[in-house]
């Protein structure tokens, strides 16, 4: 009972010290990785409450710490572009990167300023020089830094050229007729999100209807 009630208690202390883990991390950006930021208060608190537990481990164990603001405007833009699955992009220096937002298409340059975008299902599209990668996106988030370098997260992400239009239309046609013959309001949802899905992909391949 007491050991319970000591990693409760510890819980509870390791809970409120997040914020002042978070301040701690950010204020000690420049740290090697490897190397958890954890305050003295908590390290002592936890040592009285769990004497016989060692001390949890921290997500900035196990992160490396990110780059400072330049002083000046980088010329290119560092793009990590993550699946659930995989990597498809990491730390890749572009051009510029156009994303999905739902505000609208919105444009990333070395430079933007500090910015959090939900994505909606449509075109992104990474420009490096004269080459163009483009993908079609489900939804997600992307994530600009001040550094320089965008943080883009998306549930599915498939390259364009790998959508076959004739498909595409096929799909457009069929969930439309789905919407209308839907039988009640959660089938009239789920045929009205996969209009709108072929919709944007047939937007994206610059297909006609």
């Amino acid at each position: 009972m007491l050991v319970r009630q000591g990693l409760r208690s510890g819980l509870r202390t390791w809970a409120a010290c997040r914020p002042l883990l978070a301040r701690s991390y950010a204020a000690e950006a420049e740290a090697p990785a490897a190397q958890a930021v954890v305050p003295e208060k908590f390290k002592e608190d936890w040592k009285k409450i769990a004497p016989n537990y060692d001390l949890p481990h921290f997500p900035s164990e196990y992160m490396n710490a990110r780059p400072s603001v330049p002083s000046t405007l980088p010329a290119k833009l560092t793009v990590n572009f993550v699946l659930p699955h995989q990597f498809e992009m990491q730390a890749k220096e572009v051009d510029m990167v156009i994303v999905p937002a739902t505000s609208g298409q919105m444009g990333v340059l070395p430079g933007h300023v500090p910015t959090i975008a939900e994505l909606k299902p449509g075109l992104m599209s990474v420009h490096e020089g004269s080459d163009v990668k483009q993908y079609f996106v489900s939804s997600g988030f992307a994530f600009v830094h001040a550094n320089s370098v965008a943080d883009i997260v998306a549930i599915e992400a498939v390259s364009l050229d790998k959508f076959d239009p004739e498909e595409v239309k096929k799909g457009v046609q069929e969930y439309t007729q789905k919407v209308a013959n839907a039988k009640d309001d959660l089938e009239r949802a789920e045929a009205q999100i996969g209009l709108e899905v072929h919709s944007a992909l047939q937007a994206a391949l610059g297909v006609s209807a």
